[in-house]
């Protein structure tokens, strides 16, 4: 059995209700229901959601630790978050796998949004393609493991 986290930053609790011209109209408990649709047999999707850096940086911590593959939308972190970054890093250099995944097109909007930290340190990224970037991102980790 294979557990995939999807772990999700600040202020994507609020997906449904903030700005759904940009985020869609759907939030988490949508995103995880299509998740564990398509979720391969024997696999078990863990999607969680926090405002709180450390508590992200813990899971990633613990994703290190158990070798679980991670679909992070690091969200608003995804711009400064050098610690993050660190963590995510934690992972990838003991060849473990973490998608950056984005609802939009960070590239299509304001110009700080077009930096991430935590990209040079992912296995990859996807963006741009709502909540399609989450299943892309479970296609990716299923091939891989």
């Amino acid at each position: 059995m294979t557990t995939v986290l999807v772990l999700n930053g600040p202020n994507l609790g609020r997906l449904g209700s903030r700005e759904p011209d940009v985020y869609g109209a759907q939030d988490l408990d949508a995103l995880r229901a299509l998740l564990e649709a398509a979720a391969p047999e024997g696999t078990t999707i863990d999607l969680r959601q926090t405002d709180d850096e450390s508590e992200l940086i813990h899971w990633i911590h613990e994703a290190a630790d158990t070798g679980s593959p991670v679909i992070l939308n690091p969200a608003a972190f995804t711009h400064y978050s050098y610690a993050l970054r660190d963590a995510v890093s934690l992972v990838t250099k003991a060849e473990g796998t973490v998608i950056e995944v984005h609802i939009s097109n960070p590239h299509a909007r304001e110009q700080f949004r077009h930096t991430s930290v935590i990209s040079g340190v992912a296995t990859g990224v996807i963006a741009g393609f709502g909540f399609e970037s989450y299943l892309l991102a479970l296609t990716a980790i299923r091939r891989m493991h």
